[in-house]
């Protein structure tokens, strides 16, 4: 399996040989390059150190690779906050609560256990750049750090507060109604897939009022106990349970806690496409605005903008470019369509905690139930799909043959390939966390979306 080395950070499975895979020497080299640009970036004083702020999610891994990213900050002379277990948009947030120059998150997201990665940050809580990212590349490569002699090591600290703080945050957001939310007596059931999530949830729902809620995985850390992507068919048993409990919803979210689905009443899917819709209905109601999300998330969100008077904006895929898009617009919501939701009040980041806040907010004002409050949003049905890639495959030559097949179609090349068909739509695009193309297809209608995406698939596997 090769290292991926993208905007989402430097992610591969653990074990095996180097430059293929995330070993311990691959963890050192690409620490030591993050923390040697760190340092060029920052004006230090004799005695001012560089900081950078770590946590991770519940990986079997995680300990170990957090061990290696210290040991290697350290011996460049950067002093260490560590936040330990925790979430990506709580380490986000502490990078500029602790005044830190950067912070590492050690999670591969959505990837199955054998999977961890180096997600990087920059001073201000977000995700570095391409252009950032490239430069820490070439350092990496040409191993260009000089490590701090023994007078200048850096320090280690441990924060446990960090977490709390974070939901301090999110209850006490003007938008959050935590009375509302409590008045409301929510019955919930909550998979966290025996990871960090674990540990925010049942904090944010104490804290919400929630009096009601029980967990699903939420001990066995790092053995998730299903493909931890939070797609309908790996929340079987998050259905099952919402019905055997008769609650008032599910909830799940990701290892990193930065991406959100909710499951309906009935064991229904509420769909991850419209976490992002449902919360965006809410603050367009309260503070109109514009909005944006990445090229394959659904034109529903277009819709609930115009609706509430607002423009709506798309964007490359990754969370940078969502996040750079939101700030040349001045967007008031935004995020993706696999259920990140991202509050540029709080900060520019995807969270599922406040994600979480804002949509019980919304439902408990709304006296709807969630079925119910999903049946008032337009109603497409999202096709996602994946082909795996084959070592040393083309992707430009299969691009240009499929751009040459639907010459006559509208296509936009920002991120890979989207082609319109009259209302419809297909986005075609490499994986930034995994060797694949991704083959996302919109229609008004499920079996549409489902032949247009099998269509396109059928065509990359003759030009492939």
């Amino acid at each position: 399996m090769s290292l991926i080395k993208s905007i989402s950070g430097i992610r591969g499975t653990i074990g095996g040989t180097t430059n293929d895979n995330l070993t311990p020497l691959d963890i050192v080299k690409f620490t030591a390059a993050y923390g040697s640009w760190l340092i060029s970036q920052r004006e230090t004083s004799a005695t001012n150190k560089t900081i950078v702020v770590i946590g991770r999610d519940g990986r079997i891994s995680g300990e170990m690779v957090k061990a290696l990213v210290i040991a290697t900050l350290n011996g460049l002379g950067i002093d260490v906050i560590d936040t330990d277990m925790s979430t990506t948009p709580t380490v986000e947030m502490a990078v500029v609560s602790l005044r830190a120059d950067g912070g590492i998150i050690l999670t591969a997201s959505h990837n199955p256990k054998e999977w961890n990665a180096l997600k990087l940050l920059n001073r201000n809580g977000e995700f570095i750049s391409g252009d950032e990212g490239k430069t820490i590349l070439e350092i990496a490569a040409n191993e260009s750090f000089t490590f701090a002699s023994v007078e200048k090591l850096g320090a280690l600290s441990v924060n446990t507060s960090t977490l709390s703080e974070h939901i301090k945050a999110v209850v006490s957001h003007p938008l959050v109604d935590v009375e509302a939310i409590t008045a409301a007596k929510f019955r919930i059931v909550a998979d966290t897939v025996n990871s960090t999530g674990s540990l925010a949830l049942p904090l944010l729902f104490d804290a919400l009022g929630i009096e009601k809620y029980s967990m699903l995985n939420a001990d066995d850390f790092g053995n998730f106990a299903h493909n931890p992507e939070p797609l309908p068919e790996n929340l079987t048993a998050l259905s099952r349970e919402v019905v055997a409990k008769k609650a008032s919803l599910g909830i799940a979210v990701d290892p990193d806690v930065d991406r959100l689905c909710f499951v309906c009443e009935d064991g229904s899917m509420f769909g991850e496409e419209y976490t992002l819709v449902a919360v965006a209905d809410y603050i367009l109601g309260k503070t109109p605005g514009n909005t944006v999300s990445n090229m394959s998330s659904t034109r529903a969100l277009k819709d609930i903008t115009i609706k509430h008077g607002g423009e709506y904006f798309s964007s490359a895929v990754g969370e940078v470019n969502v996040v750079n898009k939101m700030k040349e617009v001045n967007a008031v919501i935004g995020g993706e369509g696999n259920g990140g939701i991202i509050v540029p009040d709080l900060h520019y980041g995807r969270d599922a905690l406040i994600g979480i806040a804002l949509f019980l907010t919304h439902l408990a004002n709304s006296r709807k139930t969630i079925g119910q409050l999903r049946k008032s949003y337009p109603d497409y049905c999202m096709s996602k799909n994946k082909i795996q890639l084959k070592e040393g495959t083309n992707i430009e030559t299969i691009f240009s043959a499929i751009k040459e097949k639907y010459k006559y179609q509208p296509i936009n090349t920002v991120d890979g390939l989207k082609i319109e068909f009259e209302n419809d739509w297909v986005h075609l695009r490499t994986s930034n966390t995994e060797p694949i193309i991704r083959i996302y297809a919109e229609s008004s209608h499920e079996n549409t979306a489902n032949n247009i995406a099998l269509r396109l698939m059928k065509d990359i596997q003759e030009v492939s």
